[in-house]
C-alpha cells in the first residue's frame, strides 16, 4: 500500500498533479474537497459540525482503503506547519498506513501568490471543488490564510523519510 500526501497552500495545484498521478498510477485519488464539500450540503465546513463530520469521513476512508488491497492512494492537504495539531494529523494519518505495511510518501507543492490567484479560477478547480467557485470569497480566504499559517516547510523541517 503506498499513500501519497501531497500537500501545499491553497491553490497551487495539488488536485491537479493528484489527477495526473492517478492516470499514470494504480493510485485513487482522494483530493480534500471530497470531504469538505459533500459536508458543505449541510454545515459549512468552518463550524464545529462541519469540522467533525470532515475528520470523521476522512478518517473512516483511511481506516478502510489502509486495510484494503487497492495499490494506493493520493490524498490532498493544506498543511499549516506552525499548527501542532496539523502535524499531528500528518503523522496520526501517517502512522495509521505505516503500521498496515504502508509507505507513505511526501510531496509538496510551492507557487507564488500571483499563480495562485490565478489558478484559484480555473475551469478544473471549479469544476472539482464546488466551494470554491465564489471567487471573492476564495481569493480572500486564501490572502487571509497566507496572513495566519506558513503553508509551505522550512528547508530540512520535514523528517519523514520519503
Amino acid at each position: 500500500m503506498k499513500f501519497v500526501f501531497v500537500f501545499g497552500p491553497q491553490a497551487v495545484g495539488k488536485m491537479t498533479v493528484g489527477q495526473e498521478l492517478a492516470k499514470i498510477t494504480d493510485l485513487k485519488l482522494f483530493h480534500n474537497h471530497m470531504t469538505i464539500d459533500l459536508v458543505g450540503h449541510f454545515f459549512d465546513y468552518g463550524t464545529k459540525e462541519g469540522k467533525r463530520l470532515v475528520s470523521l469521513f476522512r478518517r473512516e476512508i483511511f481506516e478502510e482503503v489502509s486495510k484494503s488491497d487497492l495499490y494506493g492512494m493520493i490524498f490532498t492537504y493544506v498543511w499549516a506547519f506552525d499548527r501542532q495539531e496539523d502535524w499531528d494529523y500528518v503523522n496520526e494519518v501517517s502512522q495509521l498506513f505505516e503500521s498496515r505495511g504502508g509507505t507513505v510518501y511526501f510531496v509538496e507543492l510551492g507557487a507564488d501568490v500571483e499563480e495562485r490567484l490565478e489558478r484559484n479560477k480555473s475551469s478544473n478547480r471549479l469544476e472539482h471543488k464546488p466551494s470554491k467557485r465564489n471567487i471573492e470569497w476564495s481569493e480572500g480566504d486564501l490572502k487571509k490564510s497566507m496572513e495566519i499559517y506558513r503553508l509551505n516547510s522550512l528547508e530540512g523541517e520535514i523528517k519523514y523519510s520519503n
